[in-house]
């Protein structure tokens, strides 16, 4: 399939969803050519905030290649990736991504993102969030075992 077919294809399953109820976002992951996964914005319909279109298609194409690194692969977006499925995409070592409308074309029908991205770039003190560390010795337990574990699998 071309670059465009592909698109079309995350593009097609955006209007689909929208149909169905879900909301206007497709996302198809590509390796040599092909579609290992797609995923589509199920946030309402699962009562799942973390259910968009792109984190459903990482989830998908990791449980089918069984493994957490997606090196090698490509992902469509009909849309330019939120901050945490833009987080996701990073995690997860996509090779590329290729995205349909904008971050300001999702802002002009309410998906806007900005306020995240101003949030990100302040003191955890200084977010709208309010967040306070607490136990930070016995937290760092964890860390420390982790450093120590000669067995461990690095992502």
């Amino acid at each position: 399939m071309t670059r465009q077919e592909l698109m079309r294809t995350a593009i097609r399953l955006s209007e689909d969803n929208v149909r169905n109820g879900g909301g206007p976002f497709g996302a198809v992951i590509v390796k040599d050519g092909e579609i290992v996964a797609t995923g589509t914005n199920r946030v309402t319909a699962d009562c799942d905030p973390t259910a968009h279109a792109e984190v459903n298609a990482i989830r998908a194409a990791c449980a089918r290649l069984g493994t957490f690194d997606l090196s090698g692969c490509e992902i469509y977006s009909s849309c330019e990736p939120c901050p945490m499925c833009l987080g996701a995409i990073y995690w997860a070592h996509l090779d590329k991504l290729y995205y349909g409308n904008d971050k300001k074309d999702a802002a002009g029908i309410g998906f806007d993102d900005a306020f995240i991205y101003r949030e990100l770039d302040l003191k955890p003190e200084d977010r709208s969030l309010k967040s306070e560390r607490l136990l930070p010795d016995e937290a760092s337990n964890a860390f420390r075992q982790w450093a120590e574990n000669p067995d461990k699998v690095e992502y």
